[in-house]
């Protein structure tokens, strides 16, 4: 391990500078101000109105107006904006006269965050601007204040986002991609270590030295391995709970077994997957496509109850799925280890079936054969 740079850069520089990279560009917690721009057709101080409130939306930063559809467009298309909001023309008058004038809005969902933070807030502004001026109109008409705002929203909403209130995305985010990212290291630097024993002819002697037990020969090698991921492991939860603070409303030792779990769990999957194809090209692109794969479908972005059962049931073999439960279950809901005791379950069934599809690896072991 020492006497190779893939491992340092495998083991340890990759987590490490995916944490890093997570933790710093989601600090803010939230994107905020999306560059957005107005393009005001009527030139009143009912529109100016509306352009100043929006402004003020902490979602949305008016970097600038545009004279037409097409040059607000063409703004978009430079990647200078990722939409605009349009007043259409004689909007004040059609207000006061009751002519119902239509606002018009437009993201660019290419890019969902920005794209879906600007619809958010334009659709804000729009809404409150309609239900400004409902509630004039009512009470020229000689509607109270108060029955006008009752007519308008019959059902006042108090919401209270529970385990992240402050909807902060980093909070959700870096710990799934950082242990998404870690077990995929896991998994590639795993079959790394085995295969390259078979395509440079070596592990017959490595089998001789652990006096033929295939048992010995993989604990010995697969051990100092675990005891790097674990520590790594470990810094990256102080990295997120200590240094940066993040919310853990529940035991962060249990936490802390679940990751030591998922450490293990990883490198038996990687080795399961070594003992059926013992050929480091087939076993490298296995795991690298399974390990990026588990981006999606393990519920960082999605819930694997709404995928197609044909694309969830994968979840069910990913280590990262259930690190990812454990995750949720105690740092951000603080519920009692017991409702997640099946997620440890799960971590720990990875290494028998690890051990049962071993059994076909020593013969590829003792007659290495290696296929580009």
């Amino acid at each position: 391990m020492g006497s190779r740079k893939t491992y340092l850069f495998g083991m340890v520089l990759v987590p490490a500078l995916m944490v890093v990279f997570f933790l710093s560009l989601l600090r803010p917690g939230l994107p905020r101000k999306v560059p957005t721009a107005v393009v005001d057709l009527d030139h009143t101080p009912l529109s100016r109105s509306l352009t100043r409130n929006l402004d003020s939306n902490e979602m949305i930063d008016i970097v600038g107006g545009a004279e037409s559809f097409d040059e607000a467009l063409a703004g978009v298309r430079r990647g200078e904006i990722y939409g605009f909001f349009i007043i259409p023309a004689n909007f004040q008058s059609d207000v006061l006269a009751m002519r119902t004038p239509t606002l018009e809005y437009y993201t660019n969902m290419t890019y969902f965050v920005p794209g879906t933070l600007a619809f958010k807030g334009f659709k804000t502004i729009a809404v409150t601007m309609s239900g400004g001026v409902v509630k004039t109109t009512l009470q020229n008409l000689g509607v109270g204040e108060r029955e006008s705002a009752a007519l308008l929203q019959p059902v006042s909403i108090d919401a209270h986002p529970l385990g992240n209130p402050w909807l902060n995305y980093s909070i959700y985010l870096t710990p799934s991609f950082s242990i998404a990212t870690l077990a995929l290291m896991i998994m590639l630097m795993t079959v790394y270590s085995i295969t390259m024993e078979i395509k440079r002819g070596t592990s017959p002697e490595w089998l001789r030295t652990c006096g033929g037990r295939l048992s010995t020969a993989l604990l010995s090698k697969m051990l100092p391995h675990t005891v790097v991921y674990v520590a790594v492991g470990s810094a990256m939860m102080w990295a997120i709970f200590g240094y940066s603070g993040f919310p853990c409303h529940g035991s962060l030792a249990w936490l802390w077994v679940g990751m030591v779990l998922f450490v293990i769990a990883s490198q038996a999957f990687a080795l399961t997957v070594v003992s059926i194809l013992p050929n480091p090209r087939l076993s490298f692109s296995i795991c690298a496509l399974f390990g990026i794969l588990t981006f999606s479908f393990t519920g960082f972005s999605f819930p694997v109850e709404s995928m197609y059962g044909a694309i969830g049931v994968f979840s069910w073999f990913a280590p990262t799925r259930y690190l990812f439960l454990i995750y949720i279950n105690n740092a951000l809901n603080g519920y009692a280890v017991w409702f997640a005791r099946w997620w440890y379950v799960a971590l720990m069934v990875f290494v028998p079936v690890s051990a049962l599809a071993s059994l076909r690896l020593k013969k590829a072991l003792l007659n290495p054969v290696y296929v580009p």
